[in-house]
C-alpha cells in the first residue's frame, strides 16, 4: 500500500542559506508522525512546501504515490492538505468565523455573505476544539492561545487528509493542549494524517507513533517512537548524548540554592493589582529569584506582564520597586524603571520584522548605542556579537531582517535585546515557545545567570516542566485571580493543575 504523502529529495535555498537539502519524509494514513530537529533544522520550511506555501528548488511529492503539483496553498488545499502555522495566519480584524471561511473550499462561496450560513458552518468546528466564543466575534478579542484553537477550527473545515501543526501547544494551557491531543486520536483513527512539528518530548511520546529528524536541512533519519527513548531522539537531534534526567536533577538543586539566597527585602513588590482581566494579585519578587507563573490559557499570565510593562491600565493596587511606589503607564516609563517584557508573541508585539537582526537587539539600549547623535551600527555590533553567539544564535548575517529567522533564532534575538539592556526585573512570557530541545537548555541557563546576577525574574509558562525546572516559587492564576502560590519545593504538577482548574483554596 503506497504512503498517502511522500516528500522525496526537497531542497530549498535562501540567498546564500541551504534551508532544505535532499529532505523526505513518508506519511501514512491515520499516523500521527513528528518531525523535530533544533531550530533552524529546516522543520517549518519542509511543512511550508508541503503546504504549499513555499516554493522548493527541487524535489517532487506524491500523493497516494502520483506526483502532485503543489504551487500554492490552494493547491495543497484541493489535494486535502492543510496546515496550522506557528505564527498564525488568521486576519485579527476580522471575525472569528470570517477567518474560518476565508479562503475556505470546503465553504461554498455566494455573491453576498450570508453569516447565518457562517454560522452554522463554524460553529460545530468551534466546538470540537472546546472554542466556547460565538463565530461572529473579532478575533482581535481572543487570547493568542485562543486564536490557534480557532486556527485548528479552520484546518478540521476543510476536511483535510493531512494536517502539518507546527508547534500546535505552543501557546495552549494544559486543558486546551489535552483536549488538542483528543482530538488528533479522532483524527487518526478516522484515517488523517497528522504532521506534528514539535520540540517538547513529552508531546511527541504522547501523541506521535513515527519521528523523522532533520539537522541541517538534510534527514538524519525517522525512528519508531514508542520503542524509544527522549534521550535517543535528542541524540539524533543535536549529534551527542542527552541526560535529561541527570539535567533535571542538577536544575532542581540549582533552584534550591537560589531560593536559600532570596530572603533579601523584596525587589518588586506588588499589592491588590487590578486592571480588566486581573483582580487583586499580589506577590513580592526578590534579587536573585526567579518567580514562576502558571496558570491554564486566559488565566491572567500575560496580562500581569501586560500590566507590569505600562500596557495595560492599572484600576487599582500599588506596584513598589525597591520599596518606591511606581506607576509604569507606558512602556517607555517602565524601561526607566527598569523593568522589561519578552512579550508572548514574538511577531506582533516583539520584533520589527522588516528590520535587521542588528537593529532588533538594540531596540531597547538605544540611547547607549549613539555616536555623535546617531546610532552606530558598530557600537550594536560590538555590544550584541557576544550575547548572539551566547545564545546560540544563527543567521545568514546580522543586517538580514528578522523575518527571515526561524522561529527559534527570532526568540533568541528578542532574548539578546533584554540582555542588551539589562533591565533589574525582567518579566519572560513563555521564553522557550517555539525552542528546540538543545535552545531551551541556552534559555535555562540564561534564566539562571540572571537569578545569580542578582536580577528579579518573573517566568510565566504554560509548561509546567519548565516552571517546575527553573522557578524558585510558583504563582497560580485562575481568571485573574491568585489560587495558590508554592516553594519550589512544595510544587507538584497536581497541585499546580488543581490550583489552576479552581480545585485547590487559593494560599498565601
Amino acid at each position: 500500500m503506497p504512503d498517502l504523502l511522500r516528500a522525496e529529495g526537497i531542497g530549498k535555498r535562501y540567498g546564500g542559506v541551504c534551508a532544505l537539502r535532499n529532505a523526505s519524509l513518508a506519511l501514512a494514513a491515520g499516523e500521527a508522525h513528528a518531525l523535530v530537529g533544533e531550530n533552524g533544522a529546516g522543520k517549518s520550511t519542509l511543512a511550508k512546501v508541503i503546504a504549499g506555501s513555499v516554493r522548493p528548488d527541487a524535489g517532487r511529492i506524491l500523493i497516494d504515490g502520483e506526483p502532485a503539483s503543489i504551487r500554492n496553498p490552494l493547491d495543497a488545499q484541493r489535494l486535502g492538505i492543510g496546515i496550522i502555522y506557528q505564527e498564525l495566519d488568521l486576519f485579527p480584524h476580522l471575525s472569528i468565523g470570517e477567518n474560518i471561511v476565508v479562503g475556505n473550499l470546503s465553504f461554498p462561496e455566494t455573491a453576498l455573505v450570508d453569516f447565518r450560513k457562517v454560522d452554522d458552518f463554524c460553529r460545530p468546528f468551534l466546538e470540537r476544539v472546546g472554542l466556547r466564543r460565538r463565530p461572529r466575534e473579532l478575533l482581535s478579542r481572543l487570547s493568542i492561545g485562543q486564536a490557534q484553537l480557532v486556527a485548528l477550527a479552520r484546518a478540521l473545515s476543510m476536511r483535510a487528509r493531512v494536517i502539518l501543526m507546527d508547534e500546535p501547544t505552543s501557546s495552549l494551557g494544559e486543558d486546551a493542549a489535552g483536549r488538542l491531543f483528543r482530538t488528533i486520536r479522532e483524527l487518526t483513527q478516522s484515517g488523517v494524517a497528522i504532521v506534528y512539528v514539535s520540540h517538547k518530548m513529552d508531546e511527541i511520546f504522547r501523541v506521535c507513533g513515527r519521528a523523522t529528524v532533520l539537522r541541517d536541512g538534510g534527514n538524519v533519519g525517522t525512528l519508531e517512537v514508542p520503542k524509544s527513548t527522549p534521550d535517543a531522539l535528542v541524540r539524533m537531534m543535536v549529534g551527542q548524548v542527552g541526560n535529561l534526567r541527570a539535567d533535571w536533577q542538577s536544575a532542581r538543586a540549582a533552584v534550591a540554592n537560589r531560593r536559600a539566597d532570596c530572603q533579601s527585602a523584596p525587589l518588586l513588590s506588588v499589592s491588590g493589582l487590578t486592571t480588566r482581566k486581573l483582580h487583586n494579585v499580589s506577590f513580592d519578587l526578590r534579587s536573585g529569584e526567579v518567580l514562576g507563573i502558571a496558570g491554564l490559557v486566559g488565566a491572567g499570565r500575560s496580562e500581569l506582564g501586560a500590566a507590569l510593562f505600562g500596557l495595560a491600565r492599572v484600576r487599582a493596587g500599588e506596584i513598589r520597586l525597591r520599596g518606591v511606589p511606581i506607576e509604569p503607564k507606558s512602556p517607555a516609563a517602565a524601561m526607566r524603571h527598569g523593568i522589561g517584557l519578552l512579550p508572548e508573541d514574538r511577531k506582533l508585539q516583539g520584533l520589527m520584522m522588516d528590520m535587521s537582526v542588528l537593529e532588533n537587539g538594540a531596540l531597547a539600549a538605544c540611547r547607549g548605542m549613539r555616536r555623535f547623535g546617531f546610532l552606530s551600527a558598530e557600537r550594536e555590533r560590538r555590544a550584541l556579537d557576544p550575547l548572539y553567539r551566547q545564545l546560540g544564535l544563527k543567521c545568514a548575517s546580522f543586517s538580514a531582517p528578522a523575518g527571515s529567522l526561524s522561529g527559534g533564532n527570532q526568540q533568541k534575538a528578542l532574548l539578546a535585546r533584554w540582555l542588551l539592556a539589562d533591565p533589574g526585573v525582567l518579566f519572560l512570557d513563555d521564553p522557550a515557545r517555539g525552542i528546540d530541545v538543545g535552545a531551551k537548555q541556552d534559555i535555562y541557563r540564561i534564566i539562571g545567570a540572571l537569578a545569580a546576577a542578582g536580577k528579579g525574574v518573573i517566568l510565566a509558562s504554560s509548561e509546567l516542566p519548565e516552571l517546575l525546572r527553573c522557578s524558585s516559587r510558583i504563582l497560580v492564576l485562575a481568571d485573574g485571580r491568585v489560587t495558590a502560590a508554592y516553594d519550589a519545593a512544595e510544587a507538584t504538577p497536581e497541585r499546580i493543575m488543581a490550583a489552576a482548574t479552581g480545585a485547590a483554596e487559593a494560599r498565601p
